[in-house]
């Protein structure tokens, strides 16, 4: 990892938090985004596969709009190329699913981390036999500060609800 071009898609608080750790192994960091953050000194481009062909490792933490659906599509794994890596911890149709196993298997990418999938639970068969990938169930921000922070949020909300106050994170 240390010294290599990273890519970001979605420079939000996630990938600010990726953006933050991969500079202090010395990565040079660029980003895609549906804008050009201010206040940053990372690299911006406007198209993913530009971003893509300029970076060793793509990491994918964007929200999943209609936009960002399939975003990460056989241009862009082909941009990365043999020997680029794919990491998905946003939301498993983030990425053509189909095409990332073809690209796998055919070594048109070097390999991929994947913590989430396009039909969770249901993961690829293909994916189990290759050793270009690491799979893990959906457990990427599953800490104990992460959990206590969870259950914090619905007691607050309950709460709130019962003192016929405002959710502090209201579903519309």
């Amino acid at each position: 990892f240390s010294g290599k071009s990273v890519g970001i898609v979605g420079l939000g608080r996630i990938g600010s938090a990726i953006a933050k750790r991969a500079e202090a192994f010395n990565c040079s960091i660029s980003y895609h985004s549906r804008s050009k953050k201010p206040n940053t000194n990372y690299k911006y481009y406007s198209n993913i596969v530009d971003l893509a062909a300029d970076c060793q490792i793509l990491f994918v933490a964007c929200a999943l709009t209609e936009e960002t659906h399939h975003i990460i599509n056989r241009k862009v794994i082909d941009a990365l190329g043999p020997k680029g890596i794919l990491i998905n911890i946003g939301r498993g149709a983030h990425v053509d699913e189909p095409e990332l196993v073809s690209a796998l298997l055919e070594g048109r990418l070097g390999g991929a981390g994947l913590d989430v999938y396009e039909n969770e639970p249901n993961v690829p068969e293909q994916l189990f036999s290759l050793e270009n990938i690491v799979l893990v169930p959906h457990v990427g921000s599953d800490t104990e500060e992460t959990s206590k922070a969870m259950a914090d949020l619905v007691i607050s909300n309950l709460e709130a609800h019962f003192k016929c106050k405002p959710l502090l994170t209201p579903v519309l």
